[in-house]
């Protein structure tokens, strides 16, 4: 096998039982290293302390958007981890706390993804003359 071989098999997804997640669920490193072989799922597993904490949780949504679902409510409300996730799945925008559905900066960061993050915007947001401008360009003349 040569060392190009090695880097392949070391990307593979290794398998974890639920057993394993749950015994595991406030082991941070443990956590982590599953998310790092994409089995997001053992998120659904992790203690409400690493799910509040600020960190482990930007960890998270750096490596996949969608586990914002998994963050505590006020993780919701921190714009640097909502940002982050955002700006890896923008259809996470969805989770995103009220107060930052309404924030300029998330808001282009989801809609420069998709147009269709427009239906969790708030009302006052979309009044913004740079997000009307995505969401209503301009016809070429």
């Amino acid at each position: 096998m040569t060392e190009d071989d090695n880097e392949e098999f070391d990307d593979e997804e290794k398998e974890y039982s639920i057993e394993e997640a749950e015994a595991n669920s406030d082991n941070e490193e443990f956590l982590l290293q599953a998310l790092k072989e994409k089995a997001w799922w053992v998120l659904a597993y992790a203690s409400e302390r690493l799910l509040s904490k600020k960190d482990f949780m930007l960890k998270a949504v750096e490596r996949e958007g969608q586990l914002l679902y998994y963050a505590s409510k006020e993780l919701r409300d921190d714009k640097e981890v909502v940002l982050a996730a955002v700006t890896n799945k923008w259809l996470i925008f969805k989770y995103a706390s009220k107060r930052l559905r309404g924030d300029k900066d998330v808001a282009l960061a989801a809609l420069k993804q998709s147009t269709k993050a427009a239906i969790y915007l708030t009302d006052e947001i979309k009044k913004d003359p740079d997000v009307d401008a995505i969401l209503h360009p301009k016809a070429e003349e």
